[in-house]
């Protein structure tokens, strides 16, 4: 036996742990929320993943493409099993929610209501709902020479949107961004009075797709879709280096925020 056997590799572990918290969330016999609940850990323990092992996996890649660990796998083939198992976790996770959970919840009285669903009234409701909390507090961003691509923050939710015609300075600009802070809620309520049930919710996501070309004054939105980033946030702080540790740490948290992407998910809707 060679002594590379001897030793489990940890990142395709973590994903395998993360494999058992998904399962979770697909066993029937627990309560449709705490299946719902598990499932959001799942998603949670992947960024935290990609936050911190394949940022470290990158890392050792752009050192020394052939140094192996005590598993006896390179940075490269451990990145290549990473995605693949990755892969399918994420295609799982989706079809999990939209053909298993979002039916049950619905089936108990609790709806995700889509674009096309929405009623007349709730539209109205949505477009003010919109024009009061969202539209003040979003700045969009018109991508031209003059304003090149911006640098994002970790794992927030963007739209880029593709634009035609002139802006009101008569620039034309063919796309532009809106950012969502996470300081947003993800899910807004709805009231009672307009869908006849007190658990009816929309997206936040379907909100700014509805009303994006708002943030465009002039201009025709033509496509519109949703994208996150996901950067390192490992700290590289040399201990035996640094005058003043807490210093050096604090520096190394501020830069964390537009430190290197290490993943990036674009919506196919």
């Amino acid at each position: 036996m060679e002594h590379s056997d001897l030793f489990l590799n940890r990142d395709l572990s973590i994903l395998q742990f993360n494999r058992r918290v998904f399962e979770m969330a697909a066993d029937t016999t627990l309560p449709l929320l705490e299946r719902l609940k598990f499932l959001c850990i799942s998603s949670t323990n992947m960024d935290e993943f990609f936050e911190v092992r394949v940022a470290v996996q990158k890392h050792r890649l752009s050192l020394n493409s052939l140094a192996t660990a005590a598993d006896g796998m390179t940075a490269g083939e451990i990145l290549t099993q990473v995605r693949s198992r990755v892969e399918v976790l994420v295609k799982d996770q989706y079809q999990l929610l939209n053909e298993s959970l979002l039916p049950a919840m619905q089936e108990e009285g609790i709806r995700i209501l889509r674009r096309a669903d929405w009623s007349e009234e709730q539209a109205l409701w949505i477009r003010r709902f919109f024009r009061r909390e969202l539209l003040p507090v979003l700045t969009p961003i018109g991508l031209d020479p003059a304003h090149p691509f911006p640098r994002l923050l970790s794992k927030i939710l963007n739209f880029i949107v593709s634009l035609e015609g002139k802006d009101a300075f008569g620039r034309e600009s063919h796309y532009g961004i809106v950012q969502a802070p996470r300081s947003l809620s993800r899910v807004i309520r709805l009231p009672q009075q307009i869908t006849g049930s007190e658990h009816c919710f929309v997206l936040l996501s379907s909100i700014i797709h509805a009303h994006v070309g708002d943030f465009f004054p002039g201009m025709e939105a033509r496509a519109c879709h949703q994208f996150r980033i996901t950067r390192n946030s490992t700290l590289l702080v040399d201990e035996e280096e640094v005058v003043d540790l807490k210093q050096a740490v604090a520096g190394e948290l501020l830069e964390r925020r537009f430190s290197k992407a290490v993943r990036l998910e674009v919506s196919n809707r």
